[in-house]
């Protein structure tokens, strides 16, 4: 599984990808983040979570540098021990929730697994 990002016509780049940039633009690119490191531009740490989500559940907008082009992204964490700065790195993790808590059933569709961010 990749953390992908789409680059557009215009150069921009944007995670989660979508069909067309802000201006208009259509992918040209994919770009997985998982393979760059990033900082935590701002955190939060969430005390009341939706079913079977982890409580805590401490989540982070991180910055990434892709070849100039600034990239943002939210996600959680690894830790609970998160600081404004801090270099980080997306890690796959098999279950983002629990399957079967909630409104969706464990055996449909959705995907449990996606990343979390570490500290490098």
């Amino acid at each position: 599984m990749t953390m992908e990002a789409y680059r557009y016509e215009d150069g921009t780049i944007s995670y989660p990808g979508h069909p067309r940039s802000r201006d208009g633009a259509e992918p040209v690119e994919t770009i997985d983040l998982s393979e760059y490191t990033g900082e935590v531009i701002t955190w939060t740490t969430s005390t009341a979570t939706p079913p079977g989500v982890r409580e805590p559940n401490t989540l982070a907008i991180v910055e990434f540098d892709v070849d100039g082009e600034t990239v943002r992204a939210l996600g959680g964490t690894t830790i609970d021990d998160v600081e404004i700065g801090q270099t980080v790195t997306p890690v796959h993790v098999e279950e983002l929730r629990e399957p079967g808590v909630g409104i969706k059933p464990a055996d449909g569709p959705q995907e449990w697994d996606g990343y979390r961010f570490e500290p490098v």
